[in-house]
Order: C-alpha cells, then structure tokens, then sequence
C-alpha cells in the first residue's frame, strides 16, 4: 500500500478506538461525529487503494488524506501556524490558504461546543483540544476567539493590548513562513497583506509585499507593547489557576460563576 493508505489504515484503527471510549463515556454527540468521520475515512482508504489512478496517485492521495482529516485537526494545524489566539475568519483564511483539504465554515460553529463536551465527558484522552482564550479580566472565554488547550495558559489570556500584540505576531509568523516557502500561492500572501497592512511603515501590494518589511516593521511595534502584556496576561494566568478548575481554564467560566469564585479565593 502507499503511505497515504497506511496513514489511512492507522487513522481508522484510532477513529475507532475514539468512538468506542465517546459511546463508554456516554457521549452521543462526540460518537455520531466520530462515526461519521470514520466512514469518510473508510470510503477514502478504498479510493486510495482501489480507485486511484496512476497519473494522479500523488496528487489523491494528498487530498484523500485531507479530506480524511477531522475539522478538528484541520483546525489545530492552522492555529499552530497562527500561535495566537484567533476568531473562525483567521483560522479559514489561513486553512484556505496555507494547507490542503477544504473546511466548511460551518462546521466552526459547534466545534468548540463539541470539544468541551468531549473533555468534561472524558477528560485529557485527546492530546490537544481546540479551547477558548479567556478574558484576562473576568477569565471568562473571548468572545470569537479560538485556541489550543496545550498552549501555556498565559498565551490564551487576552488583555487590553492582547489583540493588537497578537496581530503583530501573526504578521511576523506568516511573512517567516512565506519567506521559507516561496510556493507558498496568492492565496497567503494575501492574508499577510491583509494583516500588515495595519502596521506603520508597511507597503505595497498582495503580489509585492515585502517579507522582510513586514517583520521588521511588526517587531518594532511589537516592542512597545509585548511586556506590558505579558505581565497582563502572566497576571490573569495566575488567578485562573487559582481559582478555576481544569475545565473551566480551557473553556472558560459564566461570569457570575467567575465573581463567585474570585470572592472565595480573596
């Protein structure tokens, strides 16, 4: 078999062991979703070994893979490139651009929801979760924002210069990345013009933006703002290990809940 098959095979074997801890947790939601994925991965191993003809092998095999691939997986690959906590638009964009196999944006829509489920029903027997950045002031989940539960829990703060310092360092992430792969397409150059844009000193166009430019310029300002957020977000860091417990440093807590709890701890 090709590689793309055996990877396949081996993510079957794990689709399957993933749907029968959901269905010994009790958790139907995450077992329906699982199943579904299975067969779609099952249907993409028989194209891969039955199906594929020679002259577009390759070329299959890479868009099967995708294609077999979970909404949550295709998410976590673009947040690791981002590094920042980051809203649905981004994380397609980016999806869209930087990486192969197609996502519906609305299947965004409950995968948080459906994360959270899967960890208070089983917690920590997935590697990673796609989380929630939380307010630095009442550690509450930002609204809109995505992240990755095995980021330090510092990074999925966000404060009032959060925002703006992770706009930077996304900037200065995706020109690195460009700039070492040049076939990166139109596509990503875009997104980075996009989002530098906005930083003084930074011109030109999708098609002649300056790499190098761009992450001078970003470091720059990054500068003025990165230790009073990082002192920002270690702070908020802090007091929710304090006063949150596993589930709710991941995904947040109601904000009633969240006064609650800080009066207990004070």
């Amino acid at each position: 078999m090709t590689d793309a098959a055996e990877k396949l095979e081996a993510r079957i074997a794990e689709l399957r062991a993933e749907v029968r801890r959901a269905v010994t947790a009790g958790d139907r939601a995450t077992a329906r979703q699982l199943r579904a994925e299975l067969r779609r991965t099952e249907d993409a191993w028989d194209s891969a070994v039955l199906g594929a003809e020679a002259p577009q092998a390759e070329e299959s095999a890479e868009r099967t893979e995708a294609a077999a691939m979970p909404i949550r997986e295709h998410v976590h690959r673009a947040l690791t490139l981002i590094g920042v906590p980051a809203s649905p638009k981004l994380v397609l964009a980016v999806h869209e651009s930087f990486f192969s196999g197609a996502v519906a944006p609305a299947r965004l829509t409950s995968l948080r929801r459906d994360e959270e489920r899967s960890f208070r029903a089983s917690p920590f027997t997935r590697p990673y979760y796609i989380c929630a950045a939380l307010t630095a002031d009442h550690l509450a989940p930002a609204r809109g924002l995505m992240a990755v539960s095995s980021w330090p829990l510092a990074q999925r703060m966000i404060g009032p210069l959060s925002p703006r310092v992770d706009l930077l360092s996304v900037a200065i992430r995706l020109a690195e990345h460009i700039a070492a792969q040049p076939d990166c397409g139109a596509g990503a150059r875009r997104v980075l013009w996009k989002l530098a844009v906005t930083v003084p000193g930074v011109q030109g166009s999708p098609d002649t933006i300056d790499h190098a430019a761009v992450i001078d310029a970003a470091t720059r300002e990054l500068e003025v703002h990165r230790e009073e957020d990082t002192r920002r977000r270690a702070d908020a860091a802090r007091r929710a290990n304090q006063q949150l417990d596993e589930a709710a440093r991941l995904f947040g807590v109601r904000l009633g809940m969240a006064n609650r709890r800080r009066n207990e701890v004070g």
